[in-house]
């Protein structure tokens, strides 16, 4: 931590800061859900559009909070902050293209479900997709509004892109792509608050349910901020967020239960063994060029370090 000590900032002194800082994020984000207060359900327009207001507010002023963490701490990265956000224009091509073709890899089991179940054929879906009036009535859906747009980009920039250059001076690369996640998966725990206050299901499955939303959401939160380190760019952990809301957890039951799960089972391993197979390669920093939150890792570890050198290079 030879920066923050520089400027007067203990080890400790450096990590408090940070960690205080991303859990007043991960506070404000989640608060700002709450802001009004209604009896209505989640899914209810009017809840949907005044949320859309708190979060947006949140995550524009979510920079503040890497300023004044900065200000504090007295840490003085090279680059800019929005460089550091993952808002630049350097590799943007294949940051948009090659996290999403990862995803959609791992999900191939589930794409291929979905093919074989799906009553249309190709051509029809190239027609529906092609279709503007199909795209305005998504536009005027809020449920498909929030899960497709407002919740990936407002919890990527705010959970990854804010979040990580202030744990990764602290933490290092490594570390501070599992501990965002934490954040991430905590942050989701509001569900259990409303799915009580509307009796959706017994407290036993609701907390259950919580459990296995937070271990799925951990996971997911650090493979977006993988994502994010290795690319240097936003873009490509909000794709896979809003691909992997659309396809949803894969039904396993269902899977075991399909006419054909043989042959479905075959290409959820398939997807699974490419999936590792590609990761390192299809997330190569060569394609992004230079990676401004990389050069956060130097505050905590050389740069030739092991865990600088597997992520960064």
């Amino acid at each position: 931590m030879a920066a923050a000590a520089a400027s007067g900032v203990s080890g400790a002194g450096l990590c408090g800061a940070s960690l205080a800082s991303c859990l007043g994020l991960a506070c404000a984000y989640v608060g700002s859900l709450y802001v009004w207060k209604s009896h209505l359900p989640r899914d209810h327009p009017a809840v949907i559009k005044r949320r859309f207001t708190s979060v947006l507010v949140v995550s524009l002023l979510s920079p503040c909070f890497i300023w004044a963490w900065k200000e504090v701490t007295g840490v003085k990265p090279g680059p800019s902050l929005f460089a550091l956000m993952g808002f630049r224009l350097e590799g943007i091509v294949p940051a948009t293209v090659l996290p999403l073709l990862l995803t959609m890899v791992l999900f191939l089991g589930p794409l291929i479900q979905l093919s074989m179940d799906c009553p249309w054929d190709l051509v029809d879906g190239v027609r529906v997709a092609l279709d503007p009036g199909f795209w305005l009535l998504c536009l005027t859906d809020m449920r498909w509004l929030r899960n497709q747009i407002i919740a990936p980009f407002t919890e990527e920039l705010v959970f990854r892109a804010c979040m990580l250059p202030m744990l990764i001076p602290c933490t290092g690369l490594g570390p501070a792509i599992f501990t965002c996640p934490l954040f991430f998966g905590v942050a989701h725990f509001h569900h259990v608050i409303e799915q009580l206050r509307f009796r959706q299901g017994s407290t036993a499955s609701i907390f259950l349910s919580a459990v296995f939303q937070f271990s799925y959401t951990a996971v997911f939160g650090a493979y977006t901020a993988f994502i994010f380190i290795r690319t240097g760019h936003l873009i490509g952990p909000v794709l896979c967020h809003s691909f992997c809301n659309y396809v949803g957890f894969p039904a396993v039951g269902a899977v075991l239960e399909h006419p054909q799960r043989l042959l479905v089972v075959s290409f959820y391993l398939l997807g699974v063994a490419l999936f590792c197979l590609l990761l390192h390669p299809m997330t190569d920093p060569a394609f992004f060029g230079h990676l401004p939150i990389c050069s956060l890792s130097r505050l905590t570890s050389p740069p030739n370090s092991l865990g600088s050198f597997a992520l960064c290079s």
